[in-house]
């Protein structure tokens, strides 16, 4: 079971530390197995602009770059087919580790171009498996700041150990309670308001042992326009280990 510690936080106020918080749930019988810093992974990665974009003189599919990082301009070869002026981008660093395969950037000369660090694609990020073109972040990304703040991957990640017989624990809210309960914090109720029918359900439901199953519900939903996720059930989903579909994938995913 993975969750983050501001996913956490939405159910659980608390001045805890993630090393109490931690220890806790471990206290609990909610054994934490791993925490995952992404901030320490993504360091080195900085939002850039494609300040100029020209062809390789030495190579048909490449292109030299100069890279605006806000406090100076870089020079880097990039083959990506979507790279040209004026794009944000993700820009690693020279000698920021590569999460994809552990490649530690170095200064290098690209068919006799010089070319310091890299523009990233999602896959070289881990983020997917898209790797045909890279990263083309909003033009109003901030210049200059770390990649793993503007996208809120400084919320470390924690992956706790289930046993068969704590189901309750399988929920983000489960596992607040469990804090709560134990003095570290108080849970936060949040109040959900019933949605009347529009219509009569076209299911039927038919029980022939009602001691076996007393309860037994569902909803139908007509006229709902699929489309992406927003932006923060998608980071939710990535940062768990899942690959956003569509809203309505990733909403079943996140419930």
């Amino acid at each position: 079971m993975k969750f983050t510690l501001k996913w956490l936080k939405e159910y659980l106020d608390t001045n805890a530390t993630l090393e109490q918080i931690c220890d806790r749930l471990t206290a609990l019988g909610l054994e934490v197995e791993s925490v995952t810093d992404r901030a320490t992974m993504y360091k080195g990665f900085i939002i850039a602009e494609v300040a100029e974009c020209e062809q390789h003189p030495n190579a048909d599919r490449l292109k030299q770059c100069l890279v605006n990082i806000g406090t100076t301009q870089m020079q880097v070869v990039c083959g990506a087919p979507n790279v040209r002026k004026g794009l944000r981008v993700v820009f690693a660093l020279p000698d920021t580790v590569i999460p994809s395969s552990g490649l530690v950037l170095k200064k290098t000369s690209i068919r006799g171009i010089e070319s310091n660090g890299m523009i990233c694609s999602e896959a070289e990020l881990k983020l997917s498996d898209e790797s045909n073109g890279i990263i083309e972040l909003p033009k109003n990304a901030p210049l200059g700041k770390s990649f793993a703040q503007y996208k809120g991957f400084d919320d470390p990640i924690i992956e706790i150990n289930l046993t068969p017989n704590r189901i309750d624990a399988g929920g983000v809210f489960g596992i607040a309670r469990d804090l709560s309960a134990s003095g570290l914090g108080k849970l936060k109720i949040t109040s959900t308001q019933p949605v009347p029918g529009g219509f009569d359900s076209p299911t039927n439901v038919s029980i022939k042992d009602h001691k076996a199953c007393p309860l037994f519900m569902g909803r139908t939903i007509r006229g709902v326009k699929n489309g992406p996720s927003p932006q923060w059930l998608q980071d939710y989903l990535t940062a768990v280990g899942s690959r956003s579909i569509s809203a309505l994938v990733d909403i079943t995913n996140y419930i």
